[in-house]
């Protein structure tokens, strides 16, 4: 056990306690000694609050288990169902209509609609790679992936990397022009007909007003330059909406850069003849780099695997660098050493003069663990543990206090803000007291009040059904809901585990009730004024290598209202930014807001509450079969990586060897799901353990060229990976809300233990 540091009336980790003092608080102006006695304070003060919340919880699910036993699988009747949770307090009292009143939130979750990225903050270089990746090269991101279809033989190369295929870089321009024809377009003719981009003195009468919104500052009516493009054929040529080109660059007196906007988001041009690929453009444009992914949630949660003291303190390490904007990944690309920090901001020429800069990352969002979690990186004065979200609060919050002073080389926000995720909430009195949480940690660090912001992640049962109270229970602070419909599908599973067996996972993307769900979470948030001051948000695009798929069904996203959704890298991020040029969001949520939550097709809370059920169909013994191997195997697949390596997020390959993202929302799906199964007598114990042998051969063999790797068969009953998997389902029923994280922390917790013991 590691060294312990008593202090302000509580124990510590020492390297934990070593990492406040020195790096975290000098040069915030709060005294080591006094963080940690303000968070005792909030311990004991709050503590008995957050265990009365999660013994609520299981109070509620234990009367939910007992109303649907009673009634032994006989059909729900929607109005008995509503009326009974009414009377258990699950469905409070709804009140009057109101607007939340969030302040000081910055453009890219009030205004900007785009992507957002979710990164594992304990890995250096990931969370700069998503910080990074504000901006991303539309070439590289059609290139290398199958948005356009590759041609046998063709390099698997990105082209700014040598060994480029012409043909296929062709096929990225032309794609790429008609993209600028339809975001960006000219008053005449196509950018497939530019020979060139070039600047001409504005003339007297030149409307300049959008170019001084862009930061171009005080210029004399009629000064200034404007774009124009020369065609084919010789004329000339400007933008079918002059407003759009915000900005530009030159070299050498050469024009290098041209920045257009569409929807606020920017797109630029870059110009360069001598370049391999810019010299198979008739415009010489060598690269299009989008404005990609606006914000970034840096996890503390699902996306790590962070069970002890040592684990969180490098994951506080590492958000902490990026609020100061040092840190710094060094690593081995391509035989060279390469050392990857924070993208400095972005400056050009504003077409009325002065200068336009634009931000060089994501704005970055931090996501504290749920209330249900306790750590013993810190114990109280009774030597019990914590509640984990009130030190994450505490310790994420005073290392943004370097941004918000203004501290560092690069700021985050500008307008002052802390956001703050804050998932696996249960109902509005969950989000009140994290706001109090959150009032306390303001007073304990010296922050203004309603500094620090939160999202609400919609992905418990109790939170989507009372949705509108979660909001005004936090309407001077929300700045996001967002449909994580993969943790509140295994919550909805586990919610109903006693009505009956439910339908195949596959088949619970099509459900009624997660349709209206996800229009629910729009409606709502509309409703309560979330447009122009928070973020409306959708899930992740769980498969990386299928950008074809994601970019013909992704667009649904800003099409339902949306204004961010998940993407699993940054090439996604560049490619799902496209979504957000064809489809106007703010013109869309206004739509929406005008019809109403009443309109036709639109949802309603019975739909929402319709459970899942197979309602006495009966499954052919094949179909059975499949599913459980697939759930199986995909348990297999992402526990042998969290419990024996330590990775919370990765791609790991399904039972068909193809690369999906998973998460402990995947896994809660999953092992849910058989639980489920088993429950209602689907399938039993003799056919789960079997299922699972076959499948750790599939997974070992997955991962046979992963040195780091260790094969669970043929002696499964040696390997702790494999046992963990068979504790997530054949305790899973009792986990509460079906929560995964309690046995993996303990396993991963014993892995090191016995990887410790052999070295």
């Amino acid at each position: 056990m590691s060294e312990r540091v008593e202090i302000g009336g509580l124990d510590v980790s020492e390297g934990l306690h070593d990492l406040v003092r020195d790096e975290i608080a000098p040069g915030t102006g709060v005294e080591p000694e006094a963080f940690w006695r303000s968070l005792a304070d909030i311990v004991r003060d709050l503590g008995p609050k957050n265990r009365a919340l999660l013994e609520r919880r299981g109070r509620l699910q234990a009367r939910i288990d007992t109303w649907h036993e009673e009634r032994a699988a006989q059909p729900i009747d929607p109005a008995e169902y509503r009326a009974f949770l009414e009377s258990i307090g699950y469905l409070p009292p709804v009140g009057n209509e109101f607007q939340i009143d969030t302040a000081n939130v910055d453009d890219e979750i009030a205004w900007i609609a785009g992507p957002q990225l979710v990164v594992p903050v304990d890995n250096a270089r990931y969370a700069l790679n998503a910080a990074n990746a504000r901006w991303g090269s539309l070439y590289d991101a059609l290139y290398g992936t199958d948005v356009i279809a590759r041609e046998e033989g063709s390099p698997e190369s990105g082209p700014r990397s040598g060994g480029i295929d012409p043909a296929r870089a062709r096929r990225v321009i032309a794609w790429t022009n008609d993209f600028l024809d339809e975001a960006i377009p000219l008053a005449e003719g196509s950018h497939a007909d530019v020979t060139a981009y070039a600047l001409c003195e504005s003339g007297a009468g030149d409307d300049d007003d959008a170019d001084d919104e862009a930061g171009g500052g005080d210029t004399a009516e009629g000064a200034g330059v404007r774009l124009v493009a020369v065609l084919a054929d010789g004329p000339q040529t400007g933008l079918a909406d002059a407003a759009q080109f915000a900005g530009y660059r030159e070299h050498s007196g050469q024009l290098s850069c041209v920045l257009l906007e569409n929807h606020r988001l920017h797109v630029e041009l870059h110009i360069d003849r001598t370049h391999a690929i810019g010299k198979l453009s008739r415009a010489g444009v060598r690269d299009v780099v989008l404005e990609a992914a606006v914000t970034t949630i840096e996890d503390c949660e699902d996306a790590v695997s962070a069970v002890d003291a040592e684990d969180k303190t490098r994951v506080y390490r590492n958000w902490l660098g990026l609020m100061k904007g040092t840190l710094e990944a060094a690593f081995t690309k391509g035989g060279r050493e390469v050392v990857r920090r924070l993208a400095p901001d972005r400056a050009y020429r504003a077409p009325g003069g002065g200068t336009v800069v634009l931000p060089g990352r994501s704005l970055m969002l931090v996501r504290n663990v749920g209330i249900h979690m306790y750590t013993d990186a810190v114990l109280d004065g009774n030597g019990s543990e914590i509640p984990e979200g009130f030190l994450d609060a505490m310790v994420t919050v005073l290392a943004a206090r370097h941004d918000l002073d203004g501290r560092g080389p690069l700021a985050n926000s500008r307008k002052g803000s802390v956001y703050i995720v804050k998932p696996k909430l249960h109902g509005p009195e969950e989000v009140a007291a994290t706001v109090e949480l959150f009032e306390r940690v303001e007073d304990a660090l010296g922050l203004a009040r309603d500094a620090i912001k939160i999202g609400i992640m919609d992905e418990e049962r109790r939170t989507t059904v009372n949705l509108a109270e979660c909001i005004r229970a936090a309407k001077s602070r929300v700045i996001f809901i967002n449909t994580g419909f993969l943790d509140r599908t295994g919550d909805e599973i586990h919610t109903s585990m006693e009505a009956g067996p439910v339908i195949p996972k596959t088949e619970m993307k099509a459900a009624r009730w997660i349709a209206a769900y996800e229009d629910w979470n729009v409606d709502v948030g509309l409703a309560a004024g979330l447009a122009g001051r928070a973020q409306i948000g959708k899930g992740m695009w769980a498969a990386p290598d299928a950008m074809a798929d994601m970019m013909a069904q992704k667009i649904d996203h800003p099409r339902a209202g949306a204004n961010t959704a998940w993407v699993p890298s940054p090439t996604a991020a560049t490619l799902h930014a496209i979504h957000y040029h064809r489809e106007n969001v703010a013109e869309r949520q206004s739509e929406i807001a005008r019809r109403g939550r009443t309109r036709l097709g639109r949802a309603d809370l019975d739909d929402i509450l319709s459970v899942p059920l197979l309602a006495g169909r009966n499954l052919p013994p094949e179909e059975i079969r499949s599913e459980l191997e697939n759930n199986a195997q995909g348990i297999l697949g992402y526990v042998v990586r969290w419990v024996g390596q330590g990775v919370g997020c990765s791609k790991v390959p399904d039972i068909g060897d193809v690369a999906l993202m998973e998460d402990r929302a995947t896994l809660r799906i999953s092992s849910q799901h058989i639980a489920n199964w088993l429950r209602h007598g689907v399938i039993d114990e003799a056919q789960v353990r079997a299922t699972f042998e076959r499948m750790a051969a599939v997974v070992d063999r997955q991962n046979a060229g992963d040195p780091a790797y260790r094969p669970m068969a043929p002696d499964t009953g040696a390997s702790i990976e494999f046992q963990a998997a068979l504790e997530l389902v054949f305790k899973g029923a009792g986990q509460p809300n079906g929560y995964t994280e309690w046995i993996l922390h303990r396993r991963r917790r014993e892995a090191k233990a016995a990887r410790a013991r052999s070295e």
